[in-house]
C-alpha cells in the first residue's frame, strides 16, 4: 500500500426519487492504492448506494466522487472510470452474459474494442489468476455459486482495473463459495495491490480488512481498522450490527471479572489473551 489516492469522496451526498430522506448524507472518505477496506452497515443503511456511486452508475446529488483521478460526474470519463473500477454483484447469475467462461470474461475486453490477438492471453492470464483456467470451454451455469463469482472476478481482472468493489459478493453463496471468492479477492489485493473496496454483512470478513467503514442511515459513523471499530460493541450492536463470535466473547467475559485486553478478533486472539492471563506452570 502506498499514499495514491485510488477513491475520494467529498461531503457526497445521494437522494432517489420521493425518498424521504438521503439514501447517502453528506460522506467522505479517502481510500488509497492497495488498500482492502470493508464497509459495514444494516438494510437500507445506504452502502449499496455507496458502491454504485463508486462506478459512476449513480451520480452525487451533492458533492464529488473522484475514483482513480476521474470526476465520476463528468459523463466522459465513465468508461475509464468503468474499467478501473470493476464491481462484483451480490447474484452470480445476473452478472454472467455468455454462454462459454471464456466468452464471458472477455465481454468487457469486447465492449472496449480490445484487439483479439491482445483479449486472448489477458482472457487467459485472468482465468488463471482466479483458478479456473480448468473451465475455461465449460458452461457457466454448471458451474457452482463460488465458481461463478470467481468467473466475474476473471472478467473484471482482464480490464486490468485498479479498484475492485464488490456489494456484498458472498451474501448468496454457502461457506465454501464464500471462502473461495474471499480467498481469491485477498491475494489479488496482496500480490497485485489491488486496492479492494468489499461491502458485507459477514463480521468475520469485515474483519480481515485494513479499514472499516460503518454506514447508518446514509452516514458514515465511523471509519478505522477492525480492532478499533470491533471493540465497540455496545456501539455496533445499537447500529444494528453484529461483532465477530470471539469478539462478542471477549466482552461477555470482562463482564464476568476477566482483564481481556482489547482488540481480540479471532480464536487465536483470545488464546493468547488466556494463555497471557493464566499462564501454564512448567512440569505439569
Amino acid at each position: 500500500m502506498n499514499d495514491q489516492v485510488r477513491i475520494q469522496l467529498e461531503n457526497v451526498s445521494y437522494s432517489y426519487e420521493d425518498a424521504p430522506a438521503p439514501a447517502l448524507s453528506r460522506a467522505s472518505a479517502v481510500i488509497r492504492e492497495g488498500e482492502f477496506v470493508a464497509v459495514l452497515g444494516h438494510n437500507g443503511s445506504g452502502k449499496s448506494t455507496l458502491a454504485k456511486l463508486l462506478n459512476a452508475l449513480y451520480l452525487p446529488s451533492e458533492g464529488k466522487v473522484v475514483v482513480c483521478g476521474y470526476d465520476t460526474a463528468r459523463e466522459e470519463f465513465t468508461w475509464e472510470i468503468r474499467r478501473r473500477a470493476g464491481m462484483i454483484f451480490q447474484n452470480p447469475d445476473n452478472q454472467i452474459v455468455a454462454t462459454v467462461v471464456k466468452e464471458d470474461v472477455a465481454f468487457g475486453l469486447e465492449n472496449l474494442g480490445v484487439p483479439t490477438d491482445e483479449m486472448i492471453p489477458r482472457v487467459e492470464s485472468a482465468l488463471a489468476a482466479v483458478h479456473m483456467s480448468g473451465y475455461a470451454d465449460s458452461a457457466p451455469h454448471m458451474l457452482s455459486g463460488g465458481q461463478k463469482q470467481r468467473v466475474a472476478v476473471a472478467g473484471i481482472l482482464a480490464m486490468e482495473p485498479s479498484v475492485l468493489i464488490a456489494d456484498e459478493a458472498t451474501a448468496m453463496l454457502d461457506p465454501s463459495g464464500r471462502q473461495e471468492v474471499l480467498s481469491t479477492v485477498q491475494a489479488l489485493n496482496r500480490r497485485k495491490g489491488i486496492t479492494v473496496v468489499w461491502i458485507t454483512h459477514f463480521m468475520e470478513e469485515a474483519a480481515l480488512a485494513d479499514r472499516i467503514l460503518v454506514v447508518s442511515d446514509g452516514v458514515i459513523t465511523a471509519d478505522g481498522t477492525p480492532r478499533e471499530i470491533f471493540e465497540d460493541v455496545e456501539g455496533m450492536r445499537n447500529l444494528h450490527l453484529d461483532v465477530p463470535r470471539m469478539t462478542s466473547l471477549a466482552a461477555d467475559l470482562r463482564k464476568e471479572g476477566m482483564p481481556l485486553r482489547p482488540g481480540i478478533l479471532t480464536v487465536e486472539d483470545l488464546v493468547k489473551e488466556v494463555e497471557r492471563l493464566c499462564p501454564l506452570k512448567s512440569g505439569i
